[in-house]
């Protein structure tokens, strides 16, 4: 990845709906050097979307946990994940190293609704139970431009 690369992400990043003509005019390069970047970035994964960023609150879902699940080791982990993803406020899971076995970031409509979540969850078949720590407060909330403009 060279400075253009990370210029062009950055532009994207800070207006995603600009368009390659304005992106190379505010480049200085030419427009097909701009959609050859885009493809190149896009086609090695470091581009992965192009969809809008949505916001879990503002859709209803106020309240964010974290599930640190324990699953039967006969089970696995795909298997699980794939009935993890048939829930809707499941908003990722990973496989981790640990005292769990998995870990999810979940949303709820309130309190009371996280319980609903967290026993939809447990129910699923390998789930041996959970451990849910709330959240209270967004600190940092998700990036990736910091580690681009760390490429030098």
């Amino acid at each position: 990845m060279d400075d253009l690369d990370r210029r062009v992400i950055e532009l994207f990043a800070d207006d995603p709906r600009i368009g390659v003509l304005e992106a190379s005019r505010r480049l200085g390069v030419a427009r097909g050097t701009v959609q050859a970047r885009v493809d190149k970035l896009t086609s090695s994964g470091v581009i992965t979307d192009w969809g809008p960023n949505l916001s879990p609150e503002a859709l209803g879902y106020p309240v964010t946990a974290f599930l640190t699940l324990e699953i039967k080791q006969s089970s696995g982990h795909e298997a699980v994940a794939e009935q993890l993803a048939g829930v809707p406020e499941v908003l990722e899971a990973y496989t981790i190293t640990g005292a769990g076995d998995l870990w999810c970031r979940v949303v709820a409509r309130t309190n009371a609704d996280l319980q609903r979540v967290i026993d939809r969850v447990v129910s699923l078949t390998g789930v041996e139970r959970a451990s849910t720590v709330m959240a209270l407060a967004t600190q940092v909330p998700y990036r990736v431009l910091p580690l681009v403009r760390e490429l030098s």
